[in-house]
């Protein structure tokens, strides 16, 4: 079988790989890839940002972002053959942290999780693959490709859910929600917005092209900066990862508000913040603002309802562009147009 891989932590070394086919353990799910879907974090362990290789091996295979078809399952493992699934990408701990023994692999308190393509496990940026029966989350046959964004909604669910339950700590009805970045993460946050009949705005630098259409087509507003609003939104998702968007959204939220961040803003760029303002906000409004990452079990079956719910012509125009196996590092060169790109494996 061949694979898209890479040195972690060696510039220049991503390569199209033939691999021995995996021989699944006892137990295991044996899984035909599909799709792969790309995102910055792959951009980083390309680029030697971060990443480690599994114990033994030099070469990582690459992508988090899964979509598969079983090819051989076991009896007793809840899948059958050609079932459409996904693989969860964080691991807990071999020797867990009370959250991981808990199921709440995302809330890994003593950094010892795994994750497949970035962290000492490999990918699913390969023809087959191999996974354990609890790490796969099976996707609606008819979905389709479109299951390939089962990851990147379940970091979302997992933010709404989050930004819910600190909700919940007193009295909260909120209307009017800010997303901040009209990327897949942003997209989905509003797409799960809109499904919960709010009022949803979205934030974005370009001013024409596919994201402005995808944010109107949902029924949520278009905005290019935050002047425009003219009002103080109750929730936020922020998925820019820009420091000084971070900050300037944080000046115009409403009382009681809550601001989730999404983005990583891999810089060490200085900002200028008033922070004595800025605290004094956060205190007299009850404002909470936290950060999400990662998702367990719960969110990727939440992420695949959301997708399910949604129309598929429009899950459809977030995947904007598809690039062949053997030409996958294309996918890490943005296009003017470009929302999700993939890696298709089946060439």
């Amino acid at each position: 079988m061949r694979a898209a891989t890479v040195i972690p932590g060696k510039p220049d070394s991503s390569a199209v790989n033939e691999l021995p086919d995996p021989d699944p353990e006892p137990g295991e799910l044996l899984v035909e890839g599909l799709l792969a879907g790309v995102c910055g974090t792959d951009e980083e362990v390309v680029g030697a940002a971060h990443g480690s290789a599994p114990a033994g091996k030099d070469r990582l295979v690459l992508f988090h972002e899964s979509l598969g078809r079983v090819r051989y399952a076991p009896a007793i493992s809840g899948f059958h053959e050609g079932d459409h699934l996904v693989g969860v990408v964080r691991r807990p701990d071999p020797q867990p942290c009370a959250a991981c023994a808990a199921g709440q692999w995302d809330f890994c308190r003593n950094n010892g999780y795994t994750e497949c393509g970035i962290k000492e496990l490999d990918g699913f940026g390969a023809q087959l693959w191999t996974v354990e029966p609890r790490f796969a989350v099976p996707v609606a046959h008819r979905l389709g490709d479109l299951g390939v964004l089962t990851e990147p909604a379940s970091v979302v669910a997992k933010a709404w859910e989050q930004a819910e339950k600190v909700g919940k700590r007193s009295y909260f009805a909120p209307r009017r929600v800010l997303v901040t970045g009209a990327g897949p993460v942003g997209l989905l946050a509003a797409l799960m917005g809109v499904q919960r009949e709010l009022d949803v705005h979205v934030m974005d630098r370009v001013s024409d092209g596919v994201k402005p259409d995808l944010v109107r087509e949902l029924g949520a507003s278009y905005h290019t900066s935050l002047d425009e609003l003219g009002f103080e939104p109750e929730m936020v998702f922020e998925a820019t990862g820009s420091g000084e968007v971070v900050f300037d959204v944080l000046r115009r939220t409403s009382r009681n508000a809550i601001t989730v961040l999404l983005g990583i803003s891999g810089s060490d760029r200085t900002v200028r913040v008033p922070t004595g303002a800025l605290n004094d906000e956060l205190v007299l409004d009850n404002d909470v603002v936290l950060g999400s990452v990662s998702a367990n079990l719960r969110h990727y079956r939440s992420a695949v309802q959301a997708l399910d719910n949604a129309d598929r012509a429009w899950l459809g125009r977030l995947i904007s562009r598809r690039v062949p196996l053997d030409r996958w590092q294309e996918a890490l060169s943005s296009e003017s147009d470009d929302v999700k790109v993939v890696v298709d494996l089946r060439d």
